[in-house]
């Protein structure tokens, strides 16, 4: 099935998304601190680093983790997600929680301890659910031009992994990756995928990827990102947006006029 219009945000442009993904972060860490005291965030690497930022109170309470991340010293400016999330706004997040990898080249090893640090912590920092999956408050996700999210790509058994790691190790490239496991994505409180931005190569942005992931005849074996239609709401700007069908259309029109988005 399609993903219904109401959960689908359209802003003009990428700015407008990284003030509403950054304000849903807000929210999310205000109703996870006052109901647990504390809030469990996953973060992913690429453009939605960037919407991240300020000098939060609700840090101290927080933990955060990597939906994925290159098997790399976490100090290489160049490929360490944590490095550049450090160097963007994580620095300014005092006392916040961020669970790192070792820093080896082993992805396989770096899956099995990232998910030995995560399994570690109690559940008032990071709840389960009935199936024992860890359950973040807000799970970020982005989708590359193939559909991945995460480290997971298509036509790879790291989609369809039904091992009940929470953890991955991914080998497709050089260096390796860890990622999340797509039903430790799934069962997040709020998972929001985020695309924006254009070129001069790709001046619709990503576009068709968009229209595969949100409404496309796809299965998560041919676009991973299908596999949370049914848990996440999607922000995207004009340009992400422009080859969706029309209901969606009309959804961006009623929030530009009346500020919501609820089609009949």
């Amino acid at each position: 099935m399609p993903v219904p219009a109401d959960k689908v945000t359209i802003e003009a442009d990428a700015d407008a998304v990284g003030q509403v993904v950054m304000a849903r972060v807000e929210a999310a860490a205000a109703a996870a601190i006052a109901k647990r005291g504390h809030f469990a965030l996953a973060i992913p690497g690429g453009s939605i680093l960037k919407m991240l930022s300020g000098t939060p109170g609700w840090a101290k309470d927080t933990t955060l983790a990597y939906v994925n991340h290159k098997a790399v010293a976490m100090d290489d400016p160049k490929l360490a997600t944590h490095a550049k999330a450090r160097a963007l706004f994580l620095d300014g997040w005092t006392g916040v929680d961020a669970i790192v990898m070792g820093g080896s080249a082993d992805a396989l090893a770096e899956a099995s301890l990232y998910e030995e640090k995560l399994r570690s912590l109690p559940p008032q920092k990071l709840p389960r659910n009935e199936a024992g999956l860890p359950v973040f408050d807000m799970m970020l996700v982005g989708v590359g031009d193939d559909g991945h999210v995460g480290s997971l790509y298509p036509g790879r058994e790291e989609v369809s992994d039904s091992s009940g790691s929470w953890v991955l190790p991914v080998e497709m490239k050089q260096p390796g990756s860890i990622t999340l496991s797509l039903p430790v994505m799934a069962a997040a409180k709020e998972v929001v995928i985020a695309a924006c931005g254009v070129s001069d190569k790709y001046p619709q942005g990503k576009s068709a990827a968009m229209a595969r992931g949100i409404e496309g005849d796809e299965t998560p074996s041919t676009f991973p990102a299908v596999g949370l239609r049914s848990v996440a709401a999607w922000v995207l700007d004009e340009a992400a947006a422009s080859t969706l069908s029309p209901d969606y259309a009309e959804c961006f029109e009623l929030a530009m006029t009346r500020g919501d988005c609820n089609p009949p």
